[in-house]
């Protein structure tokens, strides 16, 4: 399965960006799938699993913000993310998680896209 992570850019605080992750095939109603980030100097981090079969689930730092959905038409998994703030900044990653329910470990991970890079300016 490829990835392809698109959407990221240049954004004031406060302001909203929407990330997309095209799948090289039909993967979302069999796979959960996860968008993680990793800012300079740091770990990735979890932000947000959708679970094939319905649900969701969000890091702390980003519950009430952002949110996470599948989009059938366009064969994506979205991340709208809202109330940007300075800390958000990293790059975003979207992956597959084939054996799991919504992990939060990126071992757990088995396909990653890319990633793409956000910017939150103060």
């Amino acid at each position: 399965v490829q990835l392809q992570a698109s959407g990221g850019g240049l954004v004031q605080a406060g302001g909203s960006l929407r990330l997309s992750c095209a799948a090289s095939r039909r993967i979302f109603s069999v796979y959960n799938m996860g968008w993680f980030r990793q800012a300079p100097g740091k770990e990735r981090e979890f932000v947000a699993a959708i679970r094939w079969s319905g649900g969701t689930s969000y890091a702390d730092s980003v519950k009430g913000r952002f949110t996470i959905s599948v989009d059938n038409a366009k064969n994506t998994v979205d991340l709208q993310m809202n109330a940007l703030e300075p800390e958000d900044t990293a790059v975003y990653y979207c992956a597959v998680d084939r054996y799991r329910d919504m992990t939060r470990m990126t071992p757990d991970y088995d396909y990653w896209g890319q990633g793409t890079q956000v910017t939150v300016s103060s």
